[in-house]
C-alpha cells in the first residue's frame, strides 16, 4: 500500500502482524503500577473498543502484557510501517487543505528526530503525549484525510471523538487535553486516568500539533539568558567567559546549550540520560559531551581562562556539578534548572548519588523509596545553589516546578515571610515585565512545503517587516525589536531547524499580523508555498500559570483560569485552523491550565481575515487581563492599542494611593 492509501485506511482492514519493540531508542520510564484488577480489566476493555470482536482474544493478551510491562497501553502493533516525519502539504491524501496542514504537523510532532520518546507517541517532557495509543493516531489521521472544510474534529485528550457537521470558518479541529474535574487533578489522577485510557497529558505543543523541535524554546530561552546576564553585569560588559549552569537535555530543555551559545556564555547543562545527552550532541546543539566531573572542572576553568563561547553536556547530576563548583570555587554567574519537575516521581528529575539503571528500576519497584530519594536530593540541590547565590551567583526559576517541588520536599527556598520563594519566576524578574505585559511572545510560523528556501523567503520577509516596524515604535519596546531582528537575521546559520522547516520569533499583535500579512501574500502570489502559523503556549495569553506564565499578576488571581479559557474559545471563533485547551503544561498536572492555536495561511483573502481578527485577539487579550492586575507595562501596551484601534475598549484599573490601606485594618 502506499502512503496515502495506509492513511486512507484507518484501523487497518486485516489485524497487522504482532512486533518486536527496537532496541536502542529511548524509551519512556515504565508508569507507575496504580490499577486494581477490576481497574486494568477495564483498562483492557477500553482500549478493545478500537477493534473488531474477532480481534479481542489475542489483543487482550497482548494489552495485559503491554499494561503490566509498561504501566500504559500503547498498542505497540497498530504503530505504522512508514517512516513518521512532516512531508510536503501535497503528499497527504486530504479534501482539506487545513486538515492536510494538521496531519503534517502531528507527524512532525511525532517524527524520531524531534520526539523523545517517539514509540509511546510522546513529543517531549517525558509525559507530553500526542495520543494515547497508536490506534487513536491510525483513526485521527484518517479523520483528517477524509473530512471537508465543512466539518470540525473533535478530540478527546489524544481520542477522536468524530467529525461534526460546522461551517467553513469553524475550525477544523478542537483539542483538549487532561481537561479534569478539578478535584481530580492530583499526580496520581494522571497515573490512573491515563492507564485507563480516558485522558493524557498533552504537554504544552505536544498535544496540541504545534511543536517545532528544541528550536521552539531557543528563542525564549536566548531572550531569557541574555537578560539574565544583563541584569547582573556592568554596562558594558558581556556573558563571554562567564557561566550560566542548569540541567536538562530532553525535549523543551534540550534547546538551552544553543541559546547559551547564541547569548555568549559558558553553559554547563547536566543531563543524567546518557541517550538525551548524546542525542543533543550528534544534533549539535551542544558543542562538548563531557562524562567524569574531574573532567568537566578541567574544561570549564580552560573555557573560563579563554573567555570562550561554549556549551557543555555534562551526563551526570546537576547536583554534582553545584557542590564540585563550590569546593573548587568556581564562580556561577547565572544558574537555573530545566528538568521535567512536574513529573518529579515518574523519571522528570533524578536522585544523586544513584545510578540511572538503578534509579529507573527504583521508579518500577521501590516507587516510595525513589520519591525519598528524589525530596532529599531537591533538598541537597537547593543547599548548593543558597551556598552559591550567597557569592552572588544570580539564580531563577525556570518555570518547571523546580521551587514548587523543593518546598514540598522541606528544602529551605521561602523567603523570610515564609510566603514566597526567595527566588523569582523567569517570568516575575525578566519575561513578564520585559516581553509579556508588552504583547511580545512566541509567535512561530511552518513551511508546509517542506523546502529550505521557502523558510529562507520567510526569515527575510519577518525581518522586513519588523525592521519597518521598528522604525516608529515607542522607546519602550525598542529594545524587544532589535533583539528580535538580531534573532531572525542570524536564524537560519544557528542551524536549528528539526523536522520541519519552522521559525520562531518574539512579537506582539501589530508584529505577527502583518507577518502574516506579508506571509499570506507571498502565498497568494505563488512565492512560497502555504504556511501554518502557531505559538508556544508559553505566552501572553495563552497560559494560566501562577508559577510561570502569570507569576508576575499581583492582583490575586494568578491562581484563576478565565483567560485561557476565554483565550481558546476566542480564537476559535476568529478563525482558528484548530485549537487547544490543556491541564498540566510544563509545571503540572493539576497546576496550570493552557491553550493554543494553530492557523493555516493559503494566500486567500479569507485567510488574510482571519490571521487579523484572530491574532489581534490572541495576544490582546493577555494584555487586558495583565494590565487590569496593574501591569505597568501592560497598562501602557493597551492603551497604546486601544488609542489606535477605535473598537477595542477594555475596562482599566483606578490605581490606590497605597498610604490609604495602612490603618484600614
Amino acid at each position: 500500500m502506499t502512503f496515502k492509501e495506509q492513511i486512507l485506511q484507518g484501523i487497518p482492514a486485516v489485524l497487522p502482524a504482532k512486533r518486536t519493540y527496537p532496541e536502542g531508542v529511548n524509551r519512556a520510564p515504565k508508569r507507575k503500577d496504580i490499577l486494581s484488577k477490576e481497574e486494568k480489566q477495564l483498562a483492557i476493555k477500553n482500549a478493545l473498543r478500537y477493534f473488531p470482536a474477532h480481534w479481542h482474544a489475542e489483543l487482550a493478551q497482548e494489552f495485559a502484557q503491554e499494561l503490566n510491562d509498561f504501566g500504559r497501553i500503547y498498542m505497540y502493533r497498530f504503530k505504522p510501517e512508514y517512516a513518521i516525519y512532516a512531508r510536503g502539504i501535497e503528499e497527504y491524501p486530504a479534501q482539506s487543505l487545513q486538515a492536510a496542514a494538521i496531519m503534517l504537523m502531528i507527524q512532525n510532532n511525532l517524527d524520531p528526530a524531534v520526539a523523545q520518546h517517539p514509540e509511546e507517541l510522546i513529543t517531549y517532557g517525558g509525559n507530553g503525549a500526542v495520543f494515547q495509543n497508536w490506534a487513536q493516531y491510525l483513526l485521527t489521521m484518517h479523520y483528517l484525510a477524509t473530512m471537508t472544510d465543512e466539518q470540525t474534529l473533535h478530540m478527546y485528550s489524544g481520542h477522536p471523538m468524530g467529525l461534526f457537521p460546522s461551517s467553513k470558518e469553524a475550525p477544523r479541529v478542537i483539542v483538549t487535553n487532561g481537561m479534569m474535574i478539578p478535584n481530580y487533578s492530583a499526580p496520581d489522577d494522571w497515573e490512573k486516568f491515563n492507564a485507563l485510557g480516558v485522558t493524557q497529558y498533552g504537554q504544552m505543543t505536544a498535544g496540541s500539533y504545534m511543536y517545532i523541535g528544541p528550536q521552539g524554546i531557543v528563542h525564549g530561552t536566548t531572550i531569557t539568558v541574555m537578560n539574565a546576564f544583563r541584569k547582573i553585569l556592568e554596562k558594558g560588559d558581556t556573558p563571554s567567559g562567564k557561566i550560566f549552569l542548569t540541567a536538562g537535555l530532553g525535549g523543551m530543555s534540550g534547546a538551552q546549550p544553543k541559546a547559551g551559545n547564541i547569548a555568549g556564555c559558558i553553559t554547563i547543562a547536566a543531563e543524567v540520560n546518557p541517550k538525551a545527552a548524546t542525542k543533543r550532541h550528534e544534533q549539535g546543539w551542544v558543542d562538548v559531551l563531557v562524562d567524569n566531573i574531574d573532567d568537566l572542572i578541567i574544561r570549564v576553568k580552560q573555557a573560563q581562562a579563554a573567555n570562550e563561547v561554549v556549551s557543555i553536556a555534562f551526563i551526570g547530576n546537576v547536583v554534582t556539578v553545584w557542590e564540585r563548583f563550590y569546593e573548587e570555587g568556581i564562580f556561577i554567574h547565572v544558574g537555573s534548572d530545566q528538568t521535567s519537575l512536574h513529573i518529579p516521581w515518574t523519571g522528570g528529575y533524578y536522585p544523586v548519588d544513584i545510578s540511572y539503571e538503578e534509579a529507573n528500576r527504583l521508579i518500577r519497584e521501590e516507587p516510595e523509596v525513589f520519591k525519598q530519594e528524589v525530596q532529599r536530593t531537591l533538598r541537597r540541590h537547593a543547599e548548593a545553589i543558597n551556598k552559591h547565590t550567597e557569592r552572588g551567583t544570580y539564580f531563577f526559576d525556570y518555570g518547571n516546578a523546580f521551587l514548587l517541588e523543593s518546598s514540598r520536599a522541606g528544602a529551605d527556598v521561602f523567603a523570610p515571610n515564609g510566603i514566597d520563594f526567595k527566588y523569582p519566576s523567569y517570568v516575575q524578574d525578566i519575561l513578564g515585565p520585559m516581553c509579556f505585559d508588552y504583547g511580545f511572545g512566541p509567535f512561530r510560523w511552518v513551511c508546509t512545503s517542506g523546502k529550505p528556501e521557502d523558510l529562507d523567503a520567510t526569515d527575510a520577509i519577518a525581518a522586513t517587516v519588523l525592521q519597518e516596524i521598528m522604525e516608529n515604535s515607542p522607546e519602550e519596546i525598542q529594545l524587544q525589536m532589535q533583539d528580535n531582528i538580531t534573532w531572525i537575521t542570524n536564524a537560519k546559520q544557528n542551524n536549528m531547524v528539526v523536522g520541519s522547516q519552522a521559525r520562531i520569533l518574539y512579537a506582539d499583535a501589530e508584529g505577527r499580523a502583518k507577518i502574516a500579512e506579508a506571509f499570506n501574500k507571498a502565498i497568494g502570489e505563488g512565492k512560497i508555498g502555504p504556511v501554518v502559523l502557531g505559538r508556544d503556549h508559553h505566552d501572553v495569553s495563552g497560559t494560566d500559570s501562577p508559577y510561570r506564565e502569570t507569576s508576575n499578576i499581583y492582583d490575586g488571581s494568578k491562581f484563576t483560569a478565565d483567560m485561557a479559557i476565554h483565550n481558546v474559545i476566542g480564537d476559535s471563533f476568529r478563525g482558528a485552523t484548530w485549537v487547544s485547551i490543556h491541564n498540566g503544561g510544563g509545571v503540572g498536572w493539576g497546576e496550570v491550565i493552557n491553550g493554543g492555536f494553530g492557523m493555516l495561511l493559503d494566500g486567500t483573502t479569507e485567510a488574510d481575515a482571519r490571521l487579523k481578527k484572530m491574532l489581534f485577539y490572541d495576544v490582546n487579550n493577555g494584555i487586558a487581563r495583565r494590565s487590569w492586575a496593574r501591569n505597568k507595562e501592560a497598562l501602557f501596551a493597551i492603551q497604546r492599542e486601544m488609542d489606535r484601534t477605535p473598537s477595542l475598549k477594555v475596562t482599566l484599573p483606578n490605581l490606590v494611593d497605597e498610604t490609604l490601606l495602612e490603618n484600614l485594618f
